[in-house]
């Protein structure tokens, strides 16, 4: 029997329920061909280091199973025209290789954006060592100074519409009279 890895990268909005259904399908896929599901697990979203199909993020999901020689060709023929037509839309990405039989089936897998714990600036700029940039703490008369200085400028919208006035008022040619 030899053993096979597939590691799939779906869109960020792919949920469990999918994961789920993708999980049966391939399942039974896998058993049809007379081969076995060793392991399935969702690794969870990850922000990819270039844009694949205009996505920042992705879902990474790996998959390992075993089969005979003989139906080897026809399961990974039918894998594929699973990811690439069925479940096409969702998968962006997959690449299958085959394990070597006598290694041990242990991996690190990297910690996702869903299981990074999360944290304030000020923790973080403690922890690096960067109490320099952490802000002085508002006193009550500077709260109130800083708020009358937003309140005259206004919000980035109203000075957006104000310069675009004026943009627009210096674009407009003088009327005759």
């Amino acid at each position: 029997m030899s053993r096979y890895e597939t590691l799939i990268l779906t869109t960020p909005d792919f949920t469990n329920d999918e994961f789920a259904q993708l999980e049966t399908t391939i399942s039974k896929t896998i058993q049809d061909a007379k081969g076995s599901l060793i392991s399935f697990e969702r690794w969870g979203k990850y922000r990819l280091a270039y844009p694949v199909r205009r996505n920042d993020y992705g879902i990474y999901c790996l998959i390992r199973f075993e089969t005979d020689a003989a139906h080897k060709a026809e399961l990974l023929k039918e894998l594929n025209t699973l990811f690439t037509i069925k479940f096409g839309d969702a998968i962006m990405r997959t690449i299958t290789t085959i394990l070597h039989p006598k290694k041990s089936l242990a991996y690190h897998r990297p910690e996702s954006l869903e299981d990074a714990p999360v944290r304030d600036v000020d923790t973080f700029l403690k922890e690096n060592r960067m109490d320099s940039l952490r802000r002085a703490p508002v006193r009550a008369e500077d709260e109130d100074e800083e708020h009358t200085e937003v309140s005259e400028t206004g919000t980035a919208t109203e000075r957006f519409a104000r310069e675009s006035a004026g943009i627009a008022a210096a674009a407009t040619p003088p009327a005759e009279a």
